[in-house]
């Protein structure tokens, strides 16, 4: 039941945290003028994305909303309700946050439901344009990783070594 909780509390606590970033670049941020912070290791690019990462896909909206609902309805009926540990917990939180955060933006930013564009904001030197969803969904997959490869534990946690052999 503790897992549970958790997830709850990581994903409300990270689609919040992405909701409210993203309300905030669009009201203060010009994207003909971004702010460069941190000697130039971060620029707050403000961009609407209709695509995927790096803005790949941008004519496949519909088909990208349609695959976030369907990962939304499988992490949550699926996997949530088998995780059985803290480190899960969170990666399954984390990944349920990023999920909702940018489907919230496909669903209802312009221009139209199902084909709405993504808010990103943040951009490194020479790397693509993100926000908090898509760092969410990074954190989760290096966790799920983590837990999967290098300390071999399932969602209950139960042991998967000799699993893959």
């Amino acid at each position: 039941m503790r897992s549970r909780v958790l997830i709850v509390v990581i994903a409300v606590a990270g689609y919040l945290a992405d909701l409210g970033t993203k309300t905030l670049a669009l009201a203060t941020l010009d994207p003909n003028d971004p702010p460069v912070l941190l000697g130039g290791l971060l620029t707050l690019q403000l961009i609407s994305n209709p695509g995927a990462a790096f803005s790949m896909g941008e004519s496949f909206t519909v088909v990208l909303t349609i695959v976030a609902l369907a990962a939304l309805v499988l992490v949550s009926v699926w996997l949530a309700p088998r995780v059985r540990t803290r480190g899960w917990g969170c990666a399954v939180g984390l990944l349920l946050a990023g999920i909702a955060g940018n489907l919230t933006d496909r669903l209802f930013r312009p221009p139209a439901p199902f084909h709405g564009h993504v808010i990103d904001f943040l951009q490194l030197p020479h790397f693509a344009i993100f926000n908090v969803a898509d760092m969410c969904i990074t954190a989760a997959a290096v966790l799920i990783v983590w837990l999967s490869v290098v300390k071999q534990v399932g969602p209950d946690g139960s042991s998967m070594e000799g699993e893959g052999a």
